[in-house]
């Protein structure tokens, strides 16, 4: 055998493994989760339980009220994350030391926990309540709606989001920063023409983790939402369990892997598009 062939062999027998791990854990159950959530009920397969998504009132508010809750923190976790990254960037002192220290802090408390500390802090009969009551001020309904709901998942996606942009700005070489400075480039410039380009590609894999993390959730949705409308993990659940109906569960979980495709087929297009563009 010629020396191409035997690496090829063995290139294809490293990859086997991991291809074999991502077909019995995530294609095989995609796919059966497609042809169940096509069953009619009556021993046929159609449409039905999609269109039932997009009919029904009820969940049609679960959809628009995920989406909205996924653009939104979307937004917010990236403008604090990437503030948090540039600012440790290139400043220094006992705050940005601190930040440093801190910051990942949120990434080992479990989840459940984070959320019940969150209800014991901004609930009704809360510690936050408690205090402002002694000043007469009455705390506004913070949590069990949207609002509770994007601070939880502002706790858990920060850290982690500022950990990757901190890591890719850390790569941005000082030189070009303070060559751009030299023959003065503006802040606003230097950001638009410099940082972001060149931290772009973690810009984008944050945004997928961000996106797919909140549009998935189910912990906080679950404990600090309101009945209704619902985040797509928790309607799903209650589908499940609650109402029996696996085919209509399948469905929303189809629909959500969708909803995570079109992100996940545009970063790809992004980064292929960037390669052919250096090529």
């Amino acid at each position: 055998m010629s020396k191409e062939f035997k690496q090829s062999i063995l290139g294809l027998a490293m990859v086997l493994p991991s291809f074999a791990i991502l077909l019995i854990v995530v294609i095989i159950p995609i796919v059966q989760s497609f042809v169940m959530s096509l069953s009619n009920g009556e021993g046929g397969y159609d449409l039905s339980r999609y269109a039932y998504l997009f009919t029904d009132k009820g969940m049609r508010s679960n959809i628009i009220f995920t989406l909205r809750i996924t653009a939104i923190t979307c937004v917010l976790v990236l403008l604090v994350s990437y503030s948090l990254a540039i600012y440790m960037r290139f400043n220094q002192g006992p705050v940005v030391d601190l930040i440093r220290k801190t910051y990942m802090i949120p990434l080992f408390i479990p989840g459940v926990i984070a959320t019940y500390g969150l209800i014991n802090l901004l609930g009704n009969h809360g510690w936050m309540a408690r205090m402002l009551e002694v000043i007469g001020v009455e705390l506004p309904r913070i949590i069990f709606d949207e609002k509770g709901i994007i601070i939880a998942n502002l706790w858990f996606n920060i850290p982690f989001t500022t950990m990757l942009l901190s890591s890719a700005l850390s790569a941005i070489p000082s030189s070009v920063i303070e060559s751009a400075k030299d023959v003065g480039v503006g802040r606003f410039t230097l950001f638009t023409k410099f940082i972001l380009p060149l931290s772009y590609k973690t810009f984008m894999v944050a945004v997928t983790f961000v996106f797919m993390g909140v549009i998935g959730s189910f912990t906080a949705p679950f404990l600090i939402g309101a009945n209704s409308p619902q985040m797509l993990g928790v309607s799903m659940q209650q589908v499940f369990s609650v109402f029996q109906e696996r085919e209509q569960a399948a469905a929303i979980a189809f629909f959500s892997f969708l909803l995570c495709s079109v992100l996940g087929a545009f970063y790809i297009r992004s980064m292929t598009v960037e390669e052919k563009g250096k090529v």
